[in-house]
């Protein structure tokens, strides 16, 4: 049976995968995340994923081995929101999103050496308006200061949605739907009692 490898360094894409009985390895990848130029937020995301993948299949001398991959961007407006570099981004980012409404987009990527499948999550959340003082404590509880759009769906943040369309998990991280699908198309297990 082949092996399953998660490129990712993310400690919620690990305890969704877990979640639902997926046994696998990890897999320390590094990628630029950099937007290029024009590129929509649909194509940066799926770019990303598959750039983390191709990276992981690249260091493994298992010829069966498999790589899960995956990218996250909130998205306001056409613009990307990535982590916030800093307290005033980060603030204005919890600005910005609040009283609107704003895309979770997730790209899973799942590949071997003889395929490749990509699948994009399109989700909307819903910010119900959040004072200055709100978002100040938000910030100052650490929370925020390395996830995508200055918030955590899976945290504190919550309290601010107000609102969900779409997949709870692919906005944590990882869509657990389309991640099943993907895994039993190519033949891994899930709802192991083995993982984790």
């Amino acid at each position: 049976m082949s092996s399953l490898y998660l490129a990712s360094a993310s400690p919620r894409r690990r305890e969704l995968l877990q979640q639902i009985g997926v046994p696998f390895s990890l897999l320390a990848v590094s990628v630029d995340e950099t937007p290029l130029p024009h590129e929509t937020a649909e194509d940066y995301v799926r770019r990303v994923a598959l750039d983390k993948a191709r990276a992981g299949l690249a260091v493994l001398p298992d010829a069966d081995a498999c790589v899960l991959a995956a990218d996250t961007s909130v998205v306001l407006d056409q613009r990307i929101l990535g982590k916030p570099a800093d307290r005033a981004e980060g603030l204005a980012m919890l600005a910005a999103l609040s009283g609107r409404s704003h895309r979770v987009l997730t790209a899973i990527v799942l590949a071997n050496r003889g395929a490749c499948e990509v699948c994009l999550v399109d989700s909307e959340v819903e910010f119900r308006a959040i004072d200055a003082t709100e978002a100040q404590a938000y910030w100052d509880s650490g929370e925020p200061q390395d996830k995508a759009g200055g918030y955590a769906i899976q945290g504190w943040g919550a309290v601010f949605v107000n609102q969900l369309r779409g997949s709870y998990s692919a906005v944590v991280g990882l869509p657990l739907c389309e991640t099943a699908q993907l895994l039993d198309r190519f033949g891994l297990p899930r709802w192991s009692k083995s993982a984790g």
